[in-house]
């Protein structure tokens, strides 16, 4: 049985591929996660009893721990999930994500050659090393432009510019060592589990709990959005059948603006909450000073892995965004732990990603 190692399991999109493989797949699943303020063993749910599945606690910068678990549980994979992610905090506070994103990948990749140079010639030519990255690192995009795998990386904020350094640090291992990486590069990621600090559950909170729903600017930032069940449904279909040493743009081809975006779910929030004394919620919303370096438009062509695997999106904005809010209103208890989780998080506002 194929052992797949994922990093930043215990966070929102790690934790839903997580859940996939061990729902659909026939695999057997090592979880690597440190469990920073934004990880929780509950998104993995039931996932963390199954017998194809173990939990390590790590850093993905502890070079020897990562290793140590490589030798020991023997992967035929990695997906690389673990990263900061929060284009606020990096505003704020830069070296973190330096930190992590890039130091830290650059010591998993070391860690992951290692362990690869020293696999049997089937088990290293079978071996695949996925980082998942995300369409800010292409910086902002012209009112027609759509990026494609050859867009040039143009970060704006110290996060995009870490992930970039990640994805240049992945490529530079397949083009110095032929350690046989995949990059995909996605839109937002909306779904279940998805920390409060994000515009989609940090609205449905706010929405739902009476208090101030922040926009930036004029709030007509526009952004891609990608249910998070497709995107790990093409992540899948990447470690299946990609080609090492190429990128892949994955894109839910649902461009929406921030100010559309929060007005659809103060709508939901108020149809599925009829009883909220502060409805209706628009009422909520509250435009504030821009952030500094905030990209206007993101928008991604998915249509190479569309071409190659045949991967369309399978979820419609209204079909996935009414699943988002009917299961953060069912949760709430959920994102509260969260927050206690991290006093400071959910006053931190996150607009755009």
């Amino acid at each position: 049985m194929q052992t797949i190692l994922v990093t930043g399991a215990a966070e929102f999109i790690g934790s839903a591929f997580v859940r996939r493989l061990i729902a659909h797949g026939k695999c057997h699943v090592v979880s690597f996660d440190k469990l920073t303020y934004a990880g929780s063993l509950d998104s993995l749910g039931a996932v963390m009893h199954s017998e194809r599945h173990q939990f390590v606690r790590g850093d993905i910068g502890n070079q020897a721990l990562v290793l140590q678990t490589l030798e020991r549980v023997r992967p035929q994979a990695i997906v690389h999930f673990a990263a900061e992610s929060h284009v606020d905090r990096s505003i704020d506070s830069p070296e973190p994500f330096v930190q992590t994103n890039v130091l830290g990948t650059c010591r998993l990749l070391e860690a992951a050659r290692s362990y690869w140079e020293n696999l049997q010639r089937p088990a290293r030519e079978a071996f695949r090393f996925l980082q998942i990255s995300t369409d800010e690192v292409y910086g902002s995009a012209e009112p027609q432009e759509w990026f494609t795998e050859a867009s040039p990386l143009r970060p704006s904020s110290p996060y995009a510019a870490s992930k970039a350094g990640a994805d240049h640090m992945a490529r530079s291992y397949f083009a110095t060592y032929g350690f046989p990486v995949l990059i995909t590069n996605a839109s937002n990621n909306y779904g279940p589990f998805q920390f409060p600090e994000k515009l989609v559950p940090l609205t449905i909170h706010r929405a739902t709990t009476g208090k101030a729903i922040p926009i930036y600017g004029d709030g007509r930032n526009v952004r891609d959005w990608l249910y998070v069940d497709d995107h790990c449904d093409a992540l899948h279909q990447v470690l299946s059948a990609g080609i090492p040493g190429e990128t892949y743009n994955i894109g839910g081809r649902c461009l929406r603006s921030n100010l559309e975006v929060v007005t659809s779910i103060c709508r939901l929030v108020d149809r599925l909450c009829p009883t909220l004394i502060h409805s209706p919620t628009e009422q909520l919303l509250s435009f504030v000073a821009d952030r500094p370096g905030h990209d206007r438009r993101y928008a991604v062509d998915s249509s190479k892995i569309t071409k190659e695997f045949g991967w369309n999106p399978r979820t419609s904005w209204e079909r996935g965004l009414v699943q988002t809010v009917e299961w953060y209103v069912a949760n709430r208890s959920w994102t509260e732990k969260m927050a206690e989780h991290s006093s400071t998080s959910l006053p931190h506002v996150e607009l755009s990603h």
